[in-house]
């Protein structure tokens, strides 16, 4: 997994597998959510997500007041956040 930001946009390119792949989303938006109330993932490639980002982005989202917006470009991975109902929470598109 390869990770990138400009101002609150997070790119994300490769699969998200690993714990270690958690901890570096989660240290990245850790370091950019108290400056940004709204913060934008671009998931380029990933077929999947670990539960264990999902549950940050729902913390995120519900908790810490962060509007957070998904950019994903791969089909099944959007079929993955429409059976989880997490679509409108995290104003999910396929790009």
């Amino acid at each position: 997994m390869d990770i990138s930001v400009a101002s609150n946009v997070v790119t994300i390119k490769g699969n998200i597998k690993s714990v270690s792949d958690y901890q570096t989303i989660k240290s990245t938006i850790d370091n950019m959510k108290n400056n940004h109330t709204s913060i934008t993932l671009n998931i380029v490639d990933s077929i999947s997500m670990t539960s264990s980002v999902i549950g940050y982005l729902n913390k995120l989202a519900l908790k810490d007041d962060v509007k957070v917006n998904i950019n994903i470009g791969n089909s099944q991975l959007m079929e993955l956040f429409e059976d989880l109902n997490l679509v409108s929470l995290f104003h999910v598109k396929k790009v």
